[in-house]
């Protein structure tokens, strides 16, 4: 197959990509089919969450991945789409004649507005600087969000209906299905515009100020110019995202523009893998499982997500788009199934020291909220007393013989993943010379 475009009265013909094409075809299929795998009210409202998390981690890879742009006022831009889209909403109930499922793309133009106004001083510098004026302005606005209750709502928040307005097709937005469809359909677009812009000159150019921006500027090209037209796309984005988080919440609160709501975007877009596109996917799904499902089985559940991303930045700096890009190249070349068993090991063994560190929060947090219920917990199915000397030794002693297993396997796993890519070179240099 094959696609003819004229370039100076001469035909070029480029050969079209099937393997891009199935990818976001099983990408379309995927956001159309889960829902009805998982049914319940409870995973339609994750799924819907994830999608909302989608969006806004992609928003803010523009800024990280492809920019360098480090921000820890992201929520800003997200936030403010929200509270505009729960005002617009507002306004359709008393009579304003617009379909709903319009409303995220005003919170969008809301956001990009915004960041018309507050980006040009914010892109002014690159690097750490850019960082902190990002914090300075997110503190700012939180604060903001304290000082004028009339349009931010207060400790409050402001909030909404969704049922409201004219029925577009019949749509009430109502069940939790119909609003998920509204959000995966929106989570694909934005997904493939947000590819598309890597794909132009200017998502091409923004790479090149990341890499070097001495050169881009020997060639001409404004620096700032282009980390702000980016910082301003990137806020359309994020406020799509922000309205249709107050679509499926109906409720907004000054939470949303907090430093808190902006350090997760930064971590979860980097536990995802922030120099792989899809890794933002990867990363706002496994937000949306850290704070709704991980929070629910115990309270401690922060601290194992700040023991996560340091293991994730010694280990796996690049996040898991990286672990499973690297492992999709072993398989390539038919190497994967020669670290099954170093895989395994590492798992367990892993597994083993997590089991004995998890007992003991278990143990420090029991004994900080739970004491008046008794020293006593059951932790995995154990009995554990959080004042004996028995139980705290057992879980050191379970930690320290996994930590000490771990090691020797990582080690291990060391040698042979080096040895197979002396393997996977000798193959390429093969193929190379059979051609």
């Amino acid at each position: 197959m094959a696609r003819t475009t004229k370039r100076a009265d001469v035909y070029v013909f480029k050969p079209v990509n099937v393997g891009r094409i199935i990818l976001w075809s099983l990408y379309a299929l995927i956001l159309i089919v889960v829902p009805l795998i998982f049914d319940s009210s409870l995973s339609q409202t994750l799924l819907s969450q994830m999608g909302i998390a989608i969006i806004v981690c992609l928003s803010y890879n523009m800024l990280l991945g492809q920019g360098g742009m480090l921000s820890f006022g992201h929520a800003v831009y997200s936030g403010m789409g929200a509270f505009l889209a729960i005002h617009t909403l507002n306004r359709v109930t008393d009579g304003l004649a617009l379909p709903v499922s319009l409303i995220p793309v005003l919170g969008g133009l809301a956001s990009a507005a915004v960041a018309v106004v507050l980006g040009w001083v914010t892109t002014k510098k690159a690097a750490t600087p850019f960082a902190m004026i990002t914090l300075g302005v997110g503190e700012l606005v939180w604060a903001m969000a304290l000082m004028f209750p009339e349009f931010f709502g207060g400790e409050g928040g402001v909030s909404g209906n969704r049922v409201a307005g004219s029925k577009v097709f019949g749509l009430t937005y109502g069940p939790q299905i119909q609003l998920y469809y509204l959000i995966a359909v929106y989570t694909f677009i934005c997904t493939a515009l947000m590819y598309a812009f890597t794909r132009t000159p200017l998502g091409r150019m923004l790479n090149a100020v990341r890499d070097n921006p001495e050169r881009v500027e020997f060639v001409g090209y404004n620096t700032q110019v282009v980390r702000y037209i980016a910082f301003v796309i990137a806020a359309f984005f994020a406020g799509i995202s922000g309205g249709l988080a107050a679509l499926n919440f109906e409720i907004v609160t000054s939470e949303v523009v907090s430093g808190y709501r902006s350090g997760a975007y930064l971590l979860f877009t980097f536990l995802g893998g922030a120099t792989f596109f899809f890794g933002p996917i990867l990363g706002g799904i496994l937000m949306v499982l850290a704070f709704v499902l991980l929070s629910e089985f115990t309270k401690a559940w922060l601290l194992y997500l700040g023991l996560i991303f340091l293991l994730m930045v010694v280990y796996a700096p690049g996040g898991v788009a990286s672990l499973i890009m690297m492992n999709l190249r072993l398989a390539m070349f038919g190497f994967l199934r020669k670290l099954w068993v170093s895989y395994l090991a590492l798992f367990a063994t892993a597994l083993v020291a997590l089991c004995g560190a998890a007992a003991m929060v278990e143990m420090v947090y029991h004994l900080q909220l739970n004491l008046a219920l008794g020293p006593e917990l059951v932790f995995m199915g154990a009995s554990l007393n959080a004042k004996g000397l028995n139980s705290w030794f057992g879980a050191a002693f379970v930690m320290f013989t996994g930590l000490g297993l771990f090691e020797l396997c990582r080690r291990q796993f060391v040698r042979d993943w080096g040895d197979i890519q002396e393997d996977i070179e000798k193959e390429i240099k093969r193929r190379e010379a059979a051609l």
